[in-house]
């Protein structure tokens, strides 16, 4: 079994910063791909960033140069600095990781971003 964790979601004022973290714990001792993705009310599930097991980022349009994923391969953990936070960003934040061996992604079960105007 498979635990995925996310933490460091809450609410911010537009402008502001939050540090998202994730964590992969249990039966998975080879991770590929990592990624952050984001759910807004009303809306399908968008890509956010990405960090390969090379560490290899991609980054969705509306966050280049705002938002900084990374990784803790020793933890199995991944991070998404969020700086200059604007109301579009409100959503709920999922983590994403592939197992490398077997290819399956798991889920967490997601962290409320909420950015105030």
């Amino acid at each position: 079994q498979v635990h995925v964790v996310e933490s460091g979601g809450g609410l911010v004022q537009a402008g502001g910063s939050l540090t998202l973290s994730c964590t992969a714990s249990g039966d998975i001792f080879d991770i590929n791909t990592m990624g952050w993705y984001r759910q807004a009310p009303g809306k399908q599930r968008e890509v956010v960033a990405t960090i390969s097991r090379g560490g290899r980022t991609n980054y969705a349009d509306s966050v280049k140069g705002r938002f900084t994923i990374s990784r803790d391969n020793a933890k199995t953990t991944v991070y998404l600095q969020m700086n200059l936070l604007k109301p579009e960003d409100t959503a709920v934040y999922y983590c994403n990781v592939e197992d490398y061996r077997t290819e399956y992604d798991y889920w967490g079960q997601g962290t409320q971003v909420t950015v105030s105007s």
